[in-house]
């Protein structure tokens, strides 16, 4: 199955509060916010989220072809990315401006306050996908990631005149898109991510109910955090799978899209929609336990014991036969 991601491609600047967010925060003076918090660290990595989720991708053995747009400082990072089973031959490289900038601050709730800066990103909406499918003999499915947003439509619609199945992640872009726009890249979709913050704010949107939505879209996925994921489909009773326990987070970012690197991975691999959240959830744990949305590392083993500890023996033995970590 040849899985297109198209999407952000960025470095991280994650910092560390040492209080919490609403602390800070005064109720009556909200219209007139202005805060500088003081940080303790400041960890600079590999980022965006369609980078993100080929990388999880490929930390499972399961190429992926990353398609966006980076500046000329993206050598390195494309080195890294290739050498962790990514495509990056349909990345078009800016002569403008620079690779994308997301800048986050955790408090010690693990709540966050982030800015992005788009730089080359805004160029993604110049990118054809039909270049990309003629390179690699033709596509199964395309993520549409959170993008520039004319990139994410023009994506959306190129797959649809195109025949080609889509999966929709609108995910941060749905503040910023109006509902004519959120209904666009939804429409159609064979799958549709969201958490579930951002599942009612696509309902609110769109002006869409929940089963309206559901007879747009084929399987529609909805993270639920540490309580795990929802799969709903039209006519079919919901699926909740729960989460993996994480005895320490360290970070969450990219959680979200380490859960769809494992769930696309599993897709690929065949398996059954509770297969393939259980290892969206099992990959998702080792982000959360890294400092960085691309500083795990996943081991064939561990991976597998750890599914069978949390989702039992038939888990992990289904798992086995497709999971090839390029670590032992």
């Amino acid at each position: 199955m040849r899985i297109a991601v198209t999407g952000s491609i960025a470095t991280d600047h994650l910092m560390s509060f040492p209080g919490r967010f609403a602390d800070q925060l005064l109720p009556d003076q909200l219209e007139q916010v202005s805060l500088s918090f003081l940080v303790d660290e400041l960890d600079i990595r590999r980022g965006g989220i369609a980078a993100n989720i080929c990388f999880g991708m490929g930390s499972l053995g399961k190429e992926s072809v990353l398609v966006g747009a980076v500046g000329d400082d993206f050598a390195d990072y494309r080195s890294w990315l290739e050498r962790h089973g990514v495509d990056t031959a349909s990345v078009h490289v800016s002569e403008l401006r620079h690779t994308a900038r997301f800048l986050c601050t955790t408090d010690q709730d693990q709540n966050q306050i982030a800015s992005f800066y788009a730089g080359a990103m805004s160029e993604a909406r110049s990118i054809e996908l039909r270049p990309v499918a003629d390179r690699i003999g033709g596509l199964d499915l395309v993520v549409i990631s959170p993008n520039d947003p004319e990139a994410m439509i023009r994506h959306t619609e190129e797959c649809r005149t195109r025949g080609i199945p889509f999966a929709a992640d609108p995910s941060q872009q749905l503040a910023r898109m109006d509902g004519a726009d959120v209904r666009k890249l939804i429409d159609g979709a064979a799958y549709l991510f969201t958490n579930e913050y951002e599942k009612a704010l696509c309902e609110e949107k769109t002006g869409w109910s929940g089963e309206e939505i559901l007879d747009r879209v084929g399987i529609r996925v909805t993270t639920l955090g540490a309580k795990g994921v929802a799969i709903d489909r039209k006519g079919e009773k919901g699926l909740h799978v729960p989460g993996t326990p994480v005895p320490k987070v360290v970070d969450p970012t990219g959680v979200g899209d380490a859960f769809r690197a494992g769930f696309l991975t599993a897709i690929a691999w065949g398996l059954p929609l509770e297969r393939a959240a259980q290892v969206g959830n099992n990959i998702a744990a080792h982000v959360l336990e890294a400092a960085g949305p691309q500083e795990y590392r996943l081991a064939r083993q561990d991976f597998l014991d750890r599914l069978a500890e949390v989702y039992g023996a038939e888990a992990a033995a289904e798992v086995a036969p497709h999971i090839s970590c390029p670590n032992p």
